[in-house]
């Protein structure tokens, strides 16, 4: 399917209306035309009638004279003039007049109806004779039973209307493709500015998204350029963003892979038992810590990239679950792990990434904090909020450290714990889909960190 072009659209768009607007503005020409025409005729109607009464006063008001009587000299006269114009002749046979008294008529032209059609009432008449429509005026003489008849031919104005309206479409008609053209012209000239943006985007490499300039673009295209730059920043930022993270994730892998090599080599030429068994349990826990990292990168692309399914989820039931699928680690390292607070939170949220928030969190939280120590999680009310605290026993992070600790692979030197780097940057992304707030601070006790979110109330 041949897909249309933005030119064509705008064309078969206004081309049409423009159409419409000279046939709409030609019917109120063509009313107008009329009106005015009938309007003209019927007062020539009515200085007809009284200059012909004006002429022919005396001969029909002659006593004893009821002879009607035909102007034929009147009418050789007019025949003669009208001979030197053929057009004018179309004109003349469509007039008639006569002139009644006592109900006979007495002076009548060659093109007047016979005495068979009646006299006609005072004022304007349209009647029918010999299959045509006539327009007659009728003047009642005052004081006299004299009435004075003047008649024309209503196809004579129709003739002329249409005459005036061919006569003014003509031309329009024949202007019509230069019209369309200019139409044409103008959309594409008006677009031009839209197919050099569209070139300029195109003739880009995959690696340029530096800013479009936006002092060539008309005003009302500064939006779209405006636009277009903060997805090219976007883009930018984010193709950064995962280019250090690809490189960032082959530099942490390869340290793994490195060890697990160096210690098979070191299994292939011991000979003690004793040193194999060790080497064969750093194998394990060298594998542990290569999965553990796998495991997150992948947490961390699925995070970015994974439809949220947004729905009323209860935080209080996901912070328990996230607690006892710890339970293992938890009794383990002798912890005490508490959840206190309003079990009714609800928000809206998507849970497998609510559960991974927490996830990390309660991770986080058990791994820094030593054999003993306590855990400490609660919900509150915070204005239109829910605040989601979890406190440890652990070193806590140093307040010049608190914002750097969401960036990818950053960590803090501990004694207790060694991750990965990307459990507080998976929570960052997590948050920034949820519209939440995350804040690190230092427990109450002066002793350990307490991670505080914020989300929105369902």
């Amino acid at each position: 399917m041949i897909r249309s072009t933005l030119t064509r659209k705008l064309f078969f768009r206004i081309a049409p209306t423009v159409l419409i607007t000279i046939a709409v503005i030609g019917a109120f020409a063509f009313r107008s035309a009329t009106r005015e025409i009938n309007n003209i005729y019927d007062a020539e109607l009515i200085n007809n009638a009284n200059v012909l009464w004006t002429l022919l006063e005396h001969q029909v008001e002659m006593p004893g004279i009821h002879k009607s009587k035909q102007v034929n000299d009147i009418d050789l006269a007019m025949g003669n003039q009208l001979a030197m114009n053929e057009d004018a002749d179309d004109y003349a046979e469509a007039h008639m007049f006569r002139a009644w008294k006592d109900g006979e008529i007495q002076v009548f032209s060659s093109t007047a109806f016979p005495e068979t059609v009646p006299e006609q009432r005072a004022g304007f008449t349209n009647i029918t004779y010999g299959g045509e429509q006539w327009r007659v005026y009728a003047l009642p003489i005052p004081q006299t039973t004299i009435v004075v008849e003047v008649g024309e031919k209503l196809a004579l104005r129709r003739t002329l209307v249409s005459n005036i309206l061919l006569n003014v479409s003509f031309p329009l008609l024949v202007l019509c493709p230069l019209i369309a053209f200019l139409i044409w012209f103008g959309i594409r000239n008006g677009l031009s500015t839209i197919h050099g943006l569209v070139r300029q985007i195109r003739s880009r490499s995959p690696d340029d998204l530096s800013v479009i300039p936006l002092d060539s673009l008309p005003r009302d295209l500064s939006p779209l350029g405006r636009s277009i730059n903060q997805l090219l920043d976007k883009l930018d930022r984010s193709l950064t963003a995962e280019r250090r993270f690809a490189d960032h994730a082959a530099h942490q892998l390869r340290t793994p892979q490195a060890s697990l090599k160096l210690l098979l080599q070191m299994l292939a030429n011991t000979e003690s038992e004793q040193e194999r068994k060790i080497i064969v349990g750093n194998l394990v826990a060298s594998n542990e810590k290569a999965m553990h990292l796998i495991e997150q990168l992948l947490r961390a692309a699925r995070v970015s990239h994974q439809p949220m399914l947004l729905k009323r989820v209860s935080l209080y039931n996901i912070v328990a679950s996230v607690i006892g699928e710890f339970g293992n680690i938890i009794h383990l390292k002798k912890l005490e792990v508490s959840l206190h607070g309003n079990e009714d939170a609800r928000v809206n949220a998507d849970e497998s990434l609510l559960r991974l928030m927490v996830a990390n969190l309660i991770d986080n939280a058990i791994k820094y904090s030593p054999v003993g120590g306590t855990i400490e999680a609660s919900i509150t009310a915070r204005n239109e909020s829910w605040l989601l605290s979890i406190s440890d026993s652990g070193p806590g992070i140093a307040a010049q450290h608190r914002e750097a600790v969401f960036q990818r692979f950053y960590r803090v030197d501990t004694p207790h714990a060694e991750g990965s780097g990307l459990g507080l940057a998976i929570v960052a992304d997590i948050i920034d889909r949820f519209s939440a707030t995350i804040a690190l601070n230092a427990t109450s006790s002066g002793r350990g960190l307490s991670v505080d979110v914020l989300m929105p109330r369902a």
